[in-house]
């Protein structure tokens, strides 16, 4: 009798273990993954007749700290609705209602009169006040309806990286941005909470053992707030002194491509993007539309040179002012020669496009195109964003024509994202690393597990000891060159490149001439950065050169992420 009770009571011990863990789980479920359904549960008498409450999880910025800040969420209301078969003075009830919201009579009037028609909904998004004043009218035909809807706090803020929610025919999903790329996430509303217990409990750890495919939940970004604010507001700045037509900016970590910050003008605000009344606005230029930046390409070639052994800081040239290739003359941004005895150091100075096509004829076209392609210019960059484009560079690829090369080697010619401009940029001073841009770094799964995002590095051309020297003559060029030195900064090395470059006219061929983009970039500090920045404006108006635009903004934002983030100095 003893031998026979001990496991009988072993196995009996067993299945209350296993009946305990699984009670745990499902009250786990209940009470925090599912606590928002079941709250619902109590105000089901809400519900509306056209379909279920909009649901979908939520997209968080990162604070510097790690505090998580809704960046796009959901929001509770009330929308009104009427039964035109039960009205029979559609005038007087316009009268009543719209003396407690606002309506738009011929709207109204249009719904109120289709007969034989049981529900219209005539008003949106109303708070629990204008719901309580409508229903005490009890006005007959006229019905108050529970409604959720997408809400973006920041409003403007980071828009074209959020995106939005709209329709598509009869289909509510995300269109842009992180909506549209991470719509099957986001998607959790067709998620149904009563459900068989056994069967939840069991298929929530196979999704959790075997896949994350079908899984919903919410989105964490690499996004920092108060950095995007802050580059935002100095865009508007720019775009506001100089009437640009379009200005951009991003903000990265070049040792891993973590995004802090990227935007674009004209934007535009989620909450209302029926009022933009050019819809290419909602694209996002950054990933979507590509230019030529002009020469803050050059040091991608002059690091090509110096790692090819062809040139050093201190080979010179004579700078005529003007060079023909093919037959065609190339001129310095300024038409003069600065003589015999030109380093190249002042041609990164200096920014002389006569003294970038003496670096590419050291290099030859088959060494220029080898390095040009390890920095993955004709590669898209594999961003999380929808929607990227490719970079225009066939003239590199495909040409034998030496007026190519020529005009590639001062970043004239060839059009990128500004996506794929900062990453090629970046390997400049994260020691020869290929990076992937991204602006998500987690997903919180509704089951309560989480994923964390992983991105793939890879070497460019350049070795590390290049990068260090390219760097060495770019935080020069802030220390001497850029106004003339008055931007040093003494305590931090950093290394910047203007740009300044005609625009292609896209349609008749050629370039406007008096039409330009105007570029900047710089990391920072110079020999172990800790941020990249690249700001473009294209066609800014009474002023002659990148410099100009640029380099005032470049160091408030410079000067902001330093004291933001603490960054020791490192001279």
């Amino acid at each position: 009798m003893k031998s026979s009770f001990l496991p009988r009571s072993r196995i009996l011990l067993f299945f209350l273990l296993v009946f305990a863990i699984v009670l745990l789980a499902k009250l786990f479920l209940i009470q925090i993954v599912h606590s928002n359904f079941y709250t619902e549960a109590a105000e089901r008498q809400y519900a509306t007749p056209s379909g279920n409450i909009f649901e979908r999880g939520t997209i968080y910025f990162t604070r510097k700290d790690g505090q998580l800040v809704s960046a796009a969420t959901q929001t509770t209301g009330f929308k009104v609705a009427i039964d035109p078969t039960k009205i029979t003075d559609a005038e007087a009830v316009f009268q009543k209602l719209s003396a407690k919201i606002t309506l738009n009579h011929e709207d109204f009037s249009l719904k109120a009169a289709r007969a034989g028609d049981p529900y219209e909904e005539i008003a949106f998004h109303l708070s629990q006040a204008q719901a309580d004043s409508i229903s005490a009218l009890k006005i007959p035909g006229v019905s108050i309806f529970k409604e959720k809807w997408r809400l973006y706090p920041g409003e403007n803020l980071a828009a074209h990286t959020l995106g939005l929610v709209g329709y598509k025919g009869d289909e509510l999903a995300g269109r842009y941005g992180l909506e549209k790329e991470y719509n099957s996430v986001l998607a959790t509303g067709n998620q149904n909470p009563y459900v068989n217990f056994f069967a939840e409990v069991f298929s929530n750890i196979n999704h959790t053992f075997f896949e994350d495919e079908g899984k919903t939940g919410d989105i964490v970004t690499t996004i920092e707030p108060a950095i995007e604010d802050f580059l935002e507001k100095k865009l508007a700045q720019v775009k506001e002194k100089y009437q640009v037509d379009s200005v951009g900016g991003i903000i990265m970590n070049p040792a891993d491509g973590s995004i802090y910050a990227l935007a674009a003008l004209p934007d535009f605000n989620p909450n209302d993007f029926s009022k933009v009344k050019q819809i290419t606005i909602l694209n996002n230029p950054l990933v979507e539309n590509v230019l030529e930046f002009g020469s803050v390409v050059k040091p991608l070639v002059m690091a090509a040179a110096l790692d090819a052994g062809v040139v050093t800081a201190k080979t010179t040239y004579n700078d005529n002012g003007s060079v023909i290739v093919e037959n065609k003359e190339i001129f310095n941004f300024d038409k003069e020669g600065r003589g015999p005895g030109t380093s190249m150091q002042e041609v990164l100075s200096q920014s002389l496009n006569t003294g970038m096509v003496f670096v590419y004829k050291k290099l030859g076209k088959e060494r220029l195109r080898e390095y040009f392609l390890s920095y993955g210019i004709d590669k898209k960059t594999g961003v999380d964003l929808p929607n990227e484009t490719g970079g225009l560079v066939s003239n590199i690829l495909k040409s034998p024509r030496d007026i190519e090369y020529a005009n590639a080697s001062f970043g004239q010619g060839i059009a990128l994202t500004p996506m794929a401009m900062i990453r090629a940029l970046a390997s400049l001073g994260n020691g020869g690393n290929l990076v992937v841009p991204h602006v998500v770094k987690k997903i919180k799964y509704d089951d309560g597990m989480e994923k964390e995002m992983t991105y793939p590095t890879s070497r460019v051309k350049i070795s590390e000891a290049t990068g260090e020297e390219i760097t060495r003559m770019l935080v020069e060029v802030m220390d001497k060159a850029l106004k003339g030195g008055a931007t040093k900064m003494e305590h931090y090395s950093v290394a910047v490149k203007t740009g300044t470059a005609q625009v292609a006219n896209r349609e008749s061929g050629g370039y406007y001439e008096d039409r330009h983009t105007h570029s900047f970039f710089g990391y920072f500090p110079a020999y172990d950065p800790k941020f990249v920045v690249l700001l473009y404006a294209v066609n800014p108006k009474g002023i002659r050169y990148a410099s100009e635009t640029w380099a005032d903004p470049f160091i408030d934002i410079t000067k902001f992420l330093l004291n933001y983030y603490q960054v020791p100095p490192d001279r």
